[in-house]
């Protein structure tokens, strides 16, 4: 049988696997809207959400380009946690990963524009061989 945890931390695959489905259960609304168009495969490419890497779980992923990206909620905007963004940044750079952050407000208000700006983060990312 092949390994479900390709990326992830196979001593902790179980206990994120369950907030991993926790999350996908209740999702945002700036990843519900998101993921509708990240879904929808109009680019060629496909993303997942909610998946789990090493020991963090990212709210979508294209592992085509090795691109994250994450929604940040209000909460983000406190020092405390902006530093602890920072360090997990670092920490998926170190395994290959290439992070794009948006807040919940800048996908509802700006929406067009964030797509655009992560299909050109995942174009100029992807691993072509």
């Amino acid at each position: 049988m092949k390994a479900r945890f390709v990326t992830a931390d196979p001593g902790y695959y179980s206990l994120l696997k369950t907030f991993a489905d926790k999350n996908k259960e209740h999702q945002t609304d700036a990843e519900q809207l998101l993921w509708y168009y990240l879904s929808n495969n109009n680019w060629g490419l496909r993303f997942r959400r909610q998946y789990i890497i090493g020991t963090y779980i990212a709210d979508f992923v294209c592992l085509k380009s090795n691109t994250i990206i994450e929604i940040d909620g209000g909460y983000h905007s406190q020092e405390c946690q902006q530093a602890k963004d920072l360090i997990r940044t670092t920490n998926l750079e170190q395994m290959g990963f290439k992070v794009i952050r948006f807040t919940n407000e800048r996908v509802f208000s700006d929406l067009s524009a964030v797509l655009d700006e992560i299909f050109n983060f995942v174009v100029k990312h992807l691993d072509i061989k």
